[in-house]
């Protein structure tokens, strides 16, 4: 009798465990299991998890509103979310105390007001590896009025931006707040308007990036400093394409604003070259400022000006 109970204690048991291995959303530090990824965030509370993230395509989306989380994929590029945006913003809308993420792709964001993106950062430091941002109206957009260290790696940036749903442009990455930002080995391609990168902070690194706009239609600059920055731009390659809306400059310091220091801003050893036939001569840097900038050795293309000053 005891061996039949303890069998029949076994297969009662049994569909529980089943359930929690096949639930897309699982906290790695307990094997928890969510079917939807939200109730998997909001159970972190104000804690610090590792959601790991099945193979799939996800019509979800979800709002961290404290803690530190880990987004990760079980397997990078396969875990997509696709077209749901919260609170009208983003797939992921973040505000806690840091997030990563690891792995995931978003694609197909739009909202009413134009911003629609795979991540928006509001609060909390963010770290952006492995993943990619596709068409949609912005990949990461955000920051916070005091300081905030983001930092994007090895990430892919295609088919993002758009100058003519809204009034206002939206890019494929647009940052702001009064810390860091840091872009490395990662891709951007196919822009469909707006800026590339445009940021709003004191103090910046992107290197060792490829900038291809072969594909692109009616975008503007490739990196935008729109209130001037400092720090270090290098080894990146860009490629002008010949459907832009603005043409002249690759990169453009405190065009709308004086907000921040641009002395020293370093801008070494990168690659620009333009389309066959491009019939323009735009400025690979071009300040509106009046800060000192460090520009050069840099490698560029016939018709391509080093500097301008605006």
């Amino acid at each position: 009798m005891r061996r039949v109970l303890v069998a029949l204690l076994s297969l009662t048991a049994a569909p529980a465990v089943a359930q929690s291995t096949a639930a897309p959303f699982t906290i790695a530090e307990t094997g928890q299991g969510f079917a939807n990824l939200d109730d998997a965030v909001q159970s972190v509370r104000m804690g610090a998890a590792t959601i790991l993230i099945a193979p799939g395509v996800y019509r979800q989306c979800t709002v961290q509103a404290g803690g530190n989380i880990t987004f990760k994929a079980v397997q990078p590029g396969t875990a997509i979310f696709d077209g749901e945006a919260c609170e009208g913003k983003a797939a992921f809308v973040l505000r806690g105390a840091s997030s990563t993420v690891d792995g995931l792709v978003f694609r197909n964001i739009r909202v009413a007001d134009g911003n629609g993106a795979g991540i928006r950062t509001e609060m909390g430091d963010l770290t952006v590896r492995n993943s990619m941002f596709l068409d949609s109206q912005e990949g990461i957009l955000g920051g916070q009025p005091t300081g905030q260290k983001i930092v994007i790696d090895r990430s892919t940036f295609a088919g993002l931006g758009q100058c003519d749903e809204t009034p206002d442009c939206a890019h494929s990455i647009y940052l702001a707040s009064r810390g860091s930002v840091t872009i490395t080995r990662s891709r951007f391609e196919r822009g469909r308007g707006g800026h590339y990168v445009k940021l709003r902070v004191p103090n910046l690194s992107i290197t060792d990036n490829s900038f291809d706009d072969s594909l692109g239609t009616k975008t503007n600059y490739m990196i935008d400093l729109s209130e001037g920055g400092t720090g270090l731009i290098a080894r990146n390659t860009f490629a002008d394409g010949p459907n832009k809306e603005n043409w002249t400059a690759f990169i453009v310091v405190a065009a709308e604003a004086r907000t921040y220091s641009s002395a020293g801003l370093k801008v070494v050893d990168n690659v620009a070259t333009l389309a066959p036939g491009f019939g323009k001569s735009p400025a690979f840097v071009a300040n509106v400022g009046r800060d000192q900038l460090a520009v050069g050795p840099n490698k560029l293309a016939a018709g391509i000006r080093a500097y301008e000053q605006r």
